[in-house]
């Protein structure tokens, strides 16, 4: 990495729960690619003043987490068809002051789905009902999914959700399976309350043929776990960590790093 200097581009990332894994990635690739950039991690204390700081300073991207996704969109100037489709945001792009919406979790997701092989007939039960869990339903949805059940305590927002996208809605998991399980909540995520939990009942683990959660630290989360001891195929948060953070990259440089480079990139961040 460079030493700090006055020409250096900033990059930033917004969360609730910071992590080190964009910090790393992308200053991994910075420092590959030979460029005069830095990456920081942070977690705002007033996301208004935040966004106001990425415009003012002159901050080239922000990344944005779990549960900025949404507020921030009365923040921006524009949103990219990706950010406005499903009303959800994870980036922002600084021009000269103007500020861009993306998202590049539906990206994710949709691709995992693809380079998984995951049956578009499978039943589906997906739990959650914020900012990622709107990529994830519209990424289904697109990818032809037609038999899912979402699963959010909140009325409001889970039937919001479900009708949106033409799936159904219910409040509790109870005793529900399908063929493919979903967490897109907190449930499992390092520092918080319920990391040591389970998102979903033994049952729906061993019901179900692949076992997919959304949160990306830990890279093995209980829910993950849980599945690679039943002997599920698993989809991590660590891989939709890398490709939403990878097409954040080439959003904020223009450059897109070669596989090899990426796959450094991702051994880099496993090793803290």
């Amino acid at each position: 990495m460079p030493i700090l200097n006055k020409d250096m581009t900033l990059c930033i990332s917004l969360s609730a729960r910071p992590s080190n894994n964009g910090t790393r990635f992308h200053n991994y690739l910075y420092d590959q690619l030979g460029l005069n950039w830095i990456y920081k991690a942070f977690a705002p204390t007033d996301l208004a003043q935040a966004i106001a700081g990425v415009r003012g300073l002159g901050i080239r991207g922000c990344a944005v987490s779990m549960p900025y996704k949404e507020d921030v969109i009365a923040l921006v100037d524009a949103m990219d068809p990706s950010a406005k489709a499903i009303d959800s945001v994870n980036t922002i792009v600084n021009d000269g002051g103007r500020l861009t919406a993306y998202n590049t979790d539906y990206t994710a997701i949709e691709q995992l789905l693809e380079r998984n092989a995951v049956s578009s007939g499978s039943s589906v039960l997906l739990q959650g009902a914020g900012g990622m869990a709107k990529a994830t339903a519209a990424a289904l949805r697109d990818a032809g999914f037609r038999n899912v059940t979402i699963v959010a305590r909140n009325e409001a927002s889970g039937r919001s959700l479900a009708d949106l996208y033409g799936f159904e809605w219910r409040a509790e998991l109870g005793d529900a399976t399908a063929d493919m399980i979903i967490n897109v909540t907190p449930i499992g995520m390092a520092g918080g309350a319920e990391a040591d939990s389970l998102s979903f009942p033994p049952a729906a683990v061993d019901a179900a043929k692949v076992v997919f959660d959304v949160v990306a630290l830990p890279p093995e989360t209980p829910l993950i776990k849980a599945g690679r001891a039943a002997g599920k195929q698993v989809i991590t948060g660590a891989e939709v960590a890398t490709i939403q953070a990878l097409e954040q990259f080439v959003l904020y440089t223009g450059i897109r790093p070669t596989d090899q480079q990426v796959r450094d990139a991702e051994a880099f961040v496993r090793a803290q």
